[in-house]
């Protein structure tokens, strides 16, 4: 007969069924949160941040620009009405003295209280300063710490906003510009050996080590040679009959002797087979051809290259200047003006005194202008992190090689002396 599973069974069959719910839940959890910290999803938290606090300082602020508008309108038409009622009915208009004092009292009023409007932020110029589009830009520069200083929180809460926004935004901006930083910089590294480097180029480590070999096979072969030419030279004295010089002649021969048992021992030790001394001359080619062919798989292996700082120089200023000519013709800037706004941008610096948006007029073409901005910023401080890395790279191996040369220059001038004196 079948056994009904007692109820013991069924809250272990529960309680195993919420434990691999919950596994579930947190396998699925990590592999979320180490996705978000790979390179692309560094890319789109950064992104994902910035859109929301365009959408939170949209919340908080634009209620309040709209007001502040509201009230500066509202100021410039009861000031209007109230210099026609003057000029109209309450005076007399051919009494000039009464006429200017109580024109002047109204537009002292109205100067007064439109100073204050600026102050509290209202700009002629950005009358939607907290739209999309300009609260991105904003978010932006506050995680950057660009800071324009065009657009600021008015309100209490905009500004406790700003500083909670800008302290867990700052270290997610430089862990972007680190990794994005560092991928740039391995991908133009490889782009560089395939494209710019040939097999003989002398900023490849294979060429310095080609030199290495070459010179080495050059002076062992001038040995060998020097080798060679003194065993013929002591063979050709040795065969001269010479009676009273017998012990002399005994003397070479030895010595004649140790120079082949030391030329066999360097053959065999440098030949693989293990040949004769005719042999010896293809093993060194075969040397020569496996040291060749090893050098150039490593031709173009990225980690040995570096590039130029001058060519790190020369992207950054074409970004500058190629962000200055689309600025210059995109806002009615001059070319210097556009350079100096790219610099002042991508520097961090942040001055404020030339922003987008300030020569247009069409609204919908100003939210084109803060998104192109907020996009030439990204990718360019991503860009500078590439050549920063790059430069790096190309300092720390001119400074390692200048300590080599000294370390030589150092052991050539005091170890020689020290041997001499030991002698």
């Amino acid at each position: 007969m079948d056994r009904k599973p007692s109820r013991r069974s069924y809250g272990r069959t529960n309680i195993r069924h919420e434990k691999s719910c919950k596994e579930k839940c947190k396998d699925f959890l990590r592999q979320f949160i180490a996705f978000m910290f790979t390179n692309v999803g560094i890319i789109g938290l950064v992104v994902a941040y910035t859109i929301a606090g365009a959408f939170m300082f949209i919340a908080i602020e634009g209620k309040e620009g709209e007001f502040l508008i509201e009230d500066v309108i509202r100021l410039r038409n009861n000031t209007v009405d109230e210099l026609w009622d003057v000029t109209c009915c309450k005076i007399n208009v051919f009494s000039e003295a009464s006429w200017r004092n109580h024109v002047s009292t109204q537009l002292i009023e109205y100067q007064r209280t439109f100073v204050d409007a600026v102050r509290n932020g209202y700009d002629p110029k950005h009358t939607d300063s907290w739209s999309f589009s300009g609260a991105f830009l904003y978010s932006l520069t506050v995680i950057t710490t660009i800071g324009y200083g065009n657009v600021a929180p008015r309100t209490e809460w905009g500004k406790l906003a700003t500083i909670v926004y800008a302290i867990v935004g700052m270290p997610l901006f430089l862990l972007y510009l680190s990794n994005i930083g560092d991928i740039l910089a391995k991908s133009f590294k490889w782009s560089y050996t395939k494209v710019c480097l040939c097999k003989g180029c002398p900023g490849t480590e294979s060429f310095r080590r080609r030199k290495r070999m070459k010179q080495n096979i050059k002076m062992s072969k001038m040995i060998k040679s020097q080798k060679d030419f003194s065993r013929r030279r002591n063979r050709k004295t040795s065969w001269q009959p010479n009676v009273h010089d017998d012990s002399r002649n005994e003397k070479r021969k030895k010595i004649d002797d140790e120079e082949d048992d030391s030329d066999d021992e360097s053959s065999s030790s440098n030949s693989s087979s293990g040949s004769s001394s005719g042999g010896n001359t293809s093993d060194t080619n075969k040397e020569t051809e496996i040291s060749q062919s090893s050098l150039s798989i490593d031709d173009y292996d990225p980690q040995t290259v570096t590039v130029p700082i001058t060519l790190c120089l020369a992207i950054m200023v074409g970004y500058v200047c190629g962000g200055a000519l689309l600025f210059a013709r995109w806002e009615n800037w001059g070319f210097l003006d556009g350079s100096y706004f790219c610099f002042i941008s991508l520097s961090t610096i942040g001055f404020g005194d030339i922003v987008p948006g300030d020569s247009i007029i069409q609204s919908q073409v100003i939210q084109i202008s803060f998104i192109l901005t907020a996009v030439y910023l990204m990718l360019g401080m991503a860009l500078i992190a590439m050549c920063f890395n790059l430069m790096q790279e190309e300092v720390i191996h001119k400074t390692r090689s200048c300590i080599k040369c000294c370390q030589n220059v150092f052991y050539c001038c005091f170890g020689k002396n020290k041997n001499q004196s030991g002698l």
